[in-house]
């Protein structure tokens, strides 16, 4: 089986890793893509390793991202998200990665593709063909008008620290939506397989996201990865509630197509705030926090939080009535905190919430950096 060389770098987006690509060097859209793809981060694998690939085994760390020079007069650069089902042979293009999208900035300065990029932060605006949105990344420069790699500002679930990159998403609504409430309801309930039936919020922002209250799964809400990835009659649950939120929400019409998109929506359940030791056995206290928040990603529970669920929660949370915003109780004006498996997050988010609600802006902030250029090997055919 004949093999082939394609330029890629590695990067660290938030507390996500990808392989980053430009789309120069792959093929367009197809299945020969998609191959690529996933034999560059090493999947299919049914020992979920990944050993034979660049992907991490995890769900955020076995992520492609592919970048071209925009024909839009308002962005820099496009860039398309893959994510890649680890065990499957799935590239789930539904959604966006907004942990790795800091890195984007970063990917393009790099390049060369910013053009008017000035010290000290440069300005670079990206188009997210996934979800066809805007957002722009204020990307921090040196004197010589280079990236800059010092910084001390850290995020939880990363060590050591970095630039501050601001991640400003605009209108972060999904496409064909006109409200971030898919059913114009701030509650639905859902009606699942085995015959009970669950309570949730349905946020179409950041990405589709289905919110839950931990007794819907039978948790508390302050659970860490290694207590809950064990549990498959709990994974099974999970994944049948967000199967039928992505029916519901008119993602998928029926079961088979919403089990062909892994990645969203996503299912998170909120709660409260409550004191925790964090992943990195950090006591976690709940004065930290405005809402305790749990993600599942590609049907695992993430070790952090997705940077877009973090939106979702933040829009979510500014909407009388919804889990989210029960959760919090008095929500501060400015950016809510939201306390996940590692730490806290901050999110900015703008929404208007007469009549059915819009997301007009989220901004959060992350760390990113480039580990490794070169080419990657890979199988074809």
């Amino acid at each position: 089986m004949p093999f082939v060389t394609v330029p890629s770098v590695l990067m660290r987006g938030g507390t996500s890793k990808g392989v980053f690509f430009a789309a120069d060097d792959v093929p367009g859209p197809g299945p020969a893509r998609d191959q690529l793809l996933l034999a560059a981060l090493g999947s299919p694998d049914a020992y979920g390793k990944q050993l034979d690939g660049l992907g991490g085994a995890t769900s955020s760390t076995s992520k492609a991202v592919i970048i071209a020079p925009s024909a839009r007069p308002d962005c820099d650069v496009d860039y398309l998200f893959a994510h890649i089902a680890i065990r499957e042979g799935i590239v789930d293009y539904s959604g966006n990665c907004g942990n790795l999208s800091a890195a984007v900035g970063i990917y393009a300065l790099e390049r060369g593709l910013v053009k008017n990029s000035r010290a000290p932060v440069a300005v670079v605006r990206v188009w997210q063909a996934n979800l066809q949105q805007r957002f722009l990344l204020h990307v921090p420069l040196d004197a010589e008008g280079r990236v800059s790699l010092d910084g001390d500002y850290t995020i939880a679930g990363v060590s050591g620290s970095g630039p501050r990159i601001a991640v400003e998403f605009l209108h972060p609504m999904l496409p064909g939506f006109t409200s971030v409430l898919p059913t114009g309801q701030v509650c639905d309930e859902l009606a699942l397989p085995d015959g009970t039936r669950v309570t949730a919020s349905l946020i179409a922002a950041g990405n589709a996201t289905v919110f839950v209250t931990p007794a819907a799964l039978g948790l508390r809400g302050n659970e860490l990865p290694g207590a809950v990835t064990t549990q498959q009659a709990l994974l099974n649950r999970v994944e049948a509630i967000r199967i039928a939120g992505a029916l519901r929400m008119g993602l998928a019409t029926d079961v088979s197509a919403a089990r062909a998109r892994p990645a969203t929506p996503k299912l998170a359940m909120v709660s409260p705030p409550c004191d925790y030791r964090s992943t990195a056995d950090a006591q976690v206290n709940a004065a930290a926090m405005d809402i305790c928040i749990r993600i599942f990603s590609m049907g695992v529970l993430h070790h952090a939080l997705t940077a877009t669920g973090a939106v979702a929660a933040a829009v979510a949370a500014r909407i009388p009535g919804t889990l989210v915003q029960q959760a919090s109780g008095n929500l501060p004006s400015a950016a809510i905190r939201l306390g996940h498996c590692a730490g806290t997050m901050e999110v900015e988010a703008r929404v208007s919430a007469s009549g059915l609600p819009i997301a007009h802006s989220a901004t959060l902030y992350r760390t990113a950096r480039t580990l490794m250029r070169g080419e990657i090997c890979v199988r074809v055919g």
